[in-house]
């Protein structure tokens, strides 16, 4: 895993002679790349690369060029790429040499010989840049699901890409500023964001299965992968085979790594899986797996089980490290330190985001990476299987709008009062943008309609606000996180499995479960669906309430720019069932983020407009 950056201009916009600036923005970058940095210039190109090295240490170093059929293409990416032995063996034939073993060369010659093409070709996690230094044009991509990012701004400047939005407000030409739709991303759709938006104004995201062109004639964005509707036609047996086949298959491309690789260990289902599958792959090439789990400080002692939350994880893991033999490493978080990495979560986002649970993922990442430079996570599996609540009450399902934030008019409320009016529309709006995506065939019951559009709400939005999540907190510690769920034949072909089969005998993830049936423990199998835990300590609510009080007095404080005081002192005192977002922001965690709000609004300098 890598961070690359650029930027491109046809009118003598780049800063040839400031160094500077570029080094400033590769320095920005160096969280992501500590290992190689690396940088290419012509007079209208300058390409920027930080490393991680995984793979190829030597023979894998970017920018990359090379000189094919009368173009000279130089490259920089970010990703790893999974079939990167298959697309090597198809392009040897057609007279492409490798002086190395990196999928950072065979993705070079991949473009160099298939163009746009080689994109349908590719498995992998990606966003990449190639310029074409004859031809005077950029091209852009980023991988079908979005597990990787890839964030642009467009002006005078010309193009400016890079992998995270501090990169571009290293640019004087993008300035920190926030306008009317970016308040309402931070306070409606936040921790979320608008496929597309970078909130900042100005600043956008190459939205998940797009390319982009960008020459003296502008800048052309096109997709070249989505969700497709198809008669499902493989009886619920086949489809358990075909879930097994490709999971399996899926883990195990995504083991290949010239460096240690751990894996995350809820002791919950899909942790669990990509645990029990990669052992024996590892085992087989004389490596052992090392996993890991979180925990809070006293949880055993205030943990309250509800209906999101059922039971604590640390029983299942134990059954799972007796299972598997690995070594395991328990992180045990206490409260002021979780506290604190709220604000380091929001430096490594550029935004704020899921409070306590970036600020905790964000700590375990940084153990993990003394033990390992790269992880398997079960990211993903809720919003391909149906896990979550909202997929498995008709109540919650039968309603219109985000299921996971069912708390407009509650956000509303901290709007500044001219703009209360407009808070109902602007997030219908987005809903219906993204169900209208979802095209019903003849055969599909009412059920199944709904399913597919739910299906779409879950993987363009909520899944996406997880991802974002894990790039950030696993590479601001220059450790890579895969994501064997993510998949896209997995997404594909489970977007069109009928529900009765995802929702066999009435289990969240039925189906995967019966696909999975023999790798785990029965106790882990067939364990109630439990998220991603959090801390329950009172002394968390404490200490961010007492954090929200100083800020509040503090007259100048930013966020009174965009929110309402008294809301938000309302915070202090109140009582809600119903989360600001997800399953886990209750009342400590939307108090975190709004701290974490003043934070950005802070630490960014951000101007209101």
């Amino acid at each position: 895993m890598c961070a690359i950056a650029g930027q491109v201009g046809f009118l003598g916009q780049l800063a040839q002679n400031d160094e500077a600036l570029y080094r400033k923005m590769l320095e920005s970058m160096r969280q992501r790349g500590p290992d190689q940095w690396g940088s290419y210039m012509d007079a209208c190109a300058a390409l920027l690369h930080a490393r991680l090295c995984v793979i190829d240490p030597e023979g894998g170093r970017q920018p990359m060029r090379l000189e094919w059929r009368g173009e000279i293409y130089v490259l920089v990416y970010n990703g790893e790429l999974y079939n990167a032995g298959e697309l090597r063996r198809s392009l040897e034939p057609l007279g492409h040499v490798f002086v190395g073993h990196s999928d950072t060369e065979v993705l070079l010659h991949a473009y160099a010989e298939w163009g746009e093409k080689c994109l349908e070709r590719l498995n992998g996690i990606y966003a990449f840049a190639v310029w074409e230094s004859i031809r005077q044009r950029l091209f852009l991509a980023r991988d079908r699901i979005g597990v990787k990012p890839l964030f642009f701004a467009l002006g005078e400047m010309g193009l400016l890409f890079a992998s995270e939005i501090k990169t571009l407000l290293c640019h004087p030409a993008v300035r920190p500023r926030l306008n009317r739709e970016g308040l309402m991303e931070i306070m409606l759709i936040g921790p979320g964001r608008t496929p597309g938006c970078g909130v900042f104004e100005g600043v956008e995201e190459l939205r998940p299965g797009h390319f982009g062109y960008f020459g003296r004639d502008g800048l052309r964005i096109a997709p070249y992968w989505s969700l497709r509707e198809e008669e499902h036609r493989e009886s619920f047996e086949e489809t358990a085979e075909h879930v097994r086949f490709l999971l399996e298959d899926s883990v195990r491309r995504q083991l290949a790594s010239d460096v240690p690789v751990c894996a995350f260990l809820s002791g919950g289902l899909d942790s669990s899986l990509i645990c029990a599958l990669a052992q024996p792959e590892l085992a087989a090439r004389g490596e052992q797996l090392q996993t890991f789990s979180v925990d809070y400080a006293e949880n055993d002692r205030y943990f309250t089980a509800g209906k999101f939350q059922p039971e604590q994880d640390a029983a299942y893991v134990e059954i799972m490290n007796r299972a598997l033999g690995a070594p395991h490493h328990r992180v045990l978080l206490e409260t002021e330190p979780l506290a604190d990495a709220l604000y380091d979560a929001v430096d490594a986002r550029d935004l704020p985001g899921m409070a306590d649970v970036d600020a905790s993922l964000l700590l375990l990442c940084r153990e993990m990476k003394k033990t390992a430079t790269v992880g398997l996570s079960g990211e993903c599996a809720d919003e391909l299987f149906g896990g979550y609540p909202w997929y498995r009450d008709p109540k919650i399902r039968a309603r219109q709008g985000f299921p996971w934030a069912q708390s407009t008019a509650w956000r509303a409320s901290f709007l500044p009062e001219a703009l209360r009016g407009e808070a109902e529309d602007y997030v219908a709006a987005r809903y219906g943008e993204t169900v209208a995506m979802a095209q019903p065939l003849d055969g599909d019951s009412d059920v199944d309609r709904r399913m597919r559009e739910m299906y779409h709400l879950n993987f363009h939005w909520f899944m996406q606000t997880l991802l974002d999540r894990k790039d950030r907190m696993s590479m601001a510690s220059g450790f890579e996180v895969r994501v064997p769920f993510c998949d896209h034949r997995l997404a594909e072909y489970l977007y069109n499995v009928p529900w009765a089969f995802k929702d066999r005998d009435g289990h969240e993830k039925g189906l995967l479960r019966h696909a999975m049936a023999g790798v785990l423990p029965e106790q882990v199998l067939w364990r109630k669906k439990s998220p991603y835990p959090k801390t329950h300590h009172p002394a968390y609510l404490a200490l961010v309430s007492e954090r929200l009080r100083r800020v509040l007095a503090d007259p100048n404080a930013p966020i009174l720019e965009i929110a309402d005081r008294e809301a938000l002192r309302g915070l202090l005192t109140a009582e809600r069932s119903t989360p600001w977002y997800g399953q886990l922001m209750t009342i400590p965690q939307t108090i975190a983020y709004m701290l974490q709000v003043n934070h950005w609004l802070e630490k960014y300098r951000v101007e209101i407009v």
